[in-house]
């Protein structure tokens, strides 16, 4: 497998991360262009968040980082309107992009390493239940299984796409490429969120 390719971008107004999952509704012709090219050729796509600009109209800006998209169903609608929900794959960095005449961003992108399995420290194995009863609880299907409690990476990732926070900061969580300084991340936040009960047992609230 190639470090680099070329494929189109998308910005939008939130992060996906690797193994996420996010929903989808496709209506812009420049991005149903890009679905049905995707899906007839089994091709994917990146999501990158929006550093200036909107999702709708002239091109948006991209941050440089993003990830992955593998669309994993795609319900055509009425009027051409596509509802899809995409999987996180790897993240990569935009090396360089231009703009094809409907609009569409195409970038070539470097694919940046797949991060190694992590054992969760001492000092941050106390966001794990706190997760294992968030994803019992709200998880349905959005999660991929196998469940990975017991990887820093994993575990931080997770919090990472759930956790209420802007998306400037989803987009610096999404950048870190050490697991256990994402991890703390997510626990200080847990703390300031107050989510983090002393009670490991204590009633889930939202």
């Amino acid at each position: 497998m190639t470090d680099s390719a070329r494929i189109p971008l998308f910005p939008l107004g939130t992060a996906l991360f690797p193994e996420g999952s996010l929903p989808l509704r496709i209506f812009e012709p420049r991005y149903r262009r890009m679905i049905a090219q995707c899906l007839k050729a089994h091709d994917t796509f990146g999501v990158c968040l929006i550093a200036a600009g909107r999702e709708v109209g002239e091109p948006a800006v991209p941050y440089l980082l993003g990830t992955e998209a593998q669309i994993v169903s795609a319900d055509h609608l009425r009027n051409g309107v596509v509802d899809i929900v995409v999987r996180g794959r790897r993240r990569f960095r935009v090396l360089d992009h231009e703009l094809e005449e409907d609009g569409l961003l195409i970038g070539t992108v470097r694919w940046l390493p797949e991060p190694v399995a992590q054992p969760i420290p001492r000092h941050l194995a106390e966001v794990v239940p706190l997760l294992e009863r968030l994803i019992e609880k709200f998880g349905g299907g959005h999660v991929v299984e196998p469940l990975r409690f017991d990887d820093a990476v994993w575990v931080g990732t997770r919090y990472a796409e759930w956790l209420p926070l802007k998306p400037e900061a989803k987009q610096r969580l999404l950048e870190m490429d050490d697991p256990l300084e994402r991890l703390e991340f997510v626990r200080d936040t847990l703390y300031e969120l107050g989510m983090l009960p002393d009670d490991p047992d204590a009633p889930l609230t939202r």
